[in-house]
């Protein structure tokens, strides 16, 4: 099958190239990439319409978004293509994160398999690659897990790996529900519990690791219900918003008993944690 490449610059901001992605999968865009330069967006050629993609750019979200460029990938060259620009993620030297057709390596404590497909989370990005940074400071040896808008549950799949006894994925992407399935499976952690749903799906469950990494209007309505589901003693991961954002998630956090730990910075975008005393 061919394919339509649409190359964007990039995206200022998480939110709008969270929405931009939604916009483009209800046209027929299947497939997303992001690496430092760029943002790429795919589409079956037989599925592509120069009209639709019009419509969507005209949306006044997307105002300031330059003119995109345009490609066609013939289908003789798409996997090449593929797989020539996905690259796999080493964080801290002992966690990998790599695709179905990059060889595994014995030598990295953690080597995750993750099929990205169209969901976030595959630690290209500076948010998911600090929330990993963060993980591999902490013990999660028997602990209950959570991982929040999981997408590829690329988080509850470390979390697994690195001895936890419970864990929770929820997502309320259909998409990210079905991917963080078959990632589990791949990395033969098919004791996640995967759930399409959002914050509310946390019930009266409780957890002594959340983690988070969505975007800060989302986390700033959904802390509530993750305090809640912290018992004393409990770490709360948090990422998906810039430095300038910080000081109202620590807001947040104070009227929720949460205290501040540590947090990191890359490309402005921060990684944060607190616990639960």
């Amino acid at each position: 099958m061919a394919y339509i490449e649409v190359l964007f610059g990039l995206i200022a901001g998480a939110d709008l190239q969270e929405i931009l992605t939604a916009e483009l999968a209800e046209i027929g865009f299947e497939s997303f990439m992001e690496d430092e330069t760029f943002f790429r967006a795919y589409c079956p050629e037989e599925s592509f319409s120069d009209d639709k993609l019009a419509e969507i750019l005209a949306l006044e979200s997307f105002e300031n978004i330059p003119k995109p460029s345009k490609k066609l990938i013939p289908d003789e060259n798409w996997n090449a293509n593929w797989e020539a620009s996905y690259s796999d993620v080493v964080i801290d030297d002992s966690c990998r994160i790599r695709a179905p057709f990059h060889e595994p390596n014995p030598n990295i404590k953690f080597d995750l398999l993750i099929e990205p497909k169209m969901s976030f989370g595959t630690a290209h990005h500076e948010t998911t690659a600090q929330m990993i940074s963060l993980m591999l400071k902490a013990d999660f040896k028997q602990k209950s897990v959570l991982d929040m808008g999981c997408g590829t549950a690329v988080l509850a799949v470390l979390a697994c790996k690195m001895g936890a006894q419970y864990i929770v994925a929820i997502d309320n992407d259909s998409w990210a529900y079905e991917n963080a399935l078959e990632n589990a499976k791949l990395n033969n952690c098919e004791g996640i519990k995967v759930i399409k749903g959002d914050a509310s799906a946390i019930g009266n469950q409780k957890f002594d690791v959340i983690l988070a990494n969505i975007n800060r209007n989302i986390l700033l309505a959904d802390m509530p219900f993750y305090a809640q589901a912290m018992p004393a003693g409990a770490k709360l991961f948090l990422s998906g918003f810039y430095v300038e954002d910080l000081p109202e998630i620590q807001k947040m956090a104070e009227k929720l008993a949460l205290q501040y730990q540590t947090h990191s910075v890359k490309n402005n975008w921060v990684a944060a944690e607190f616990s639960k005393s």
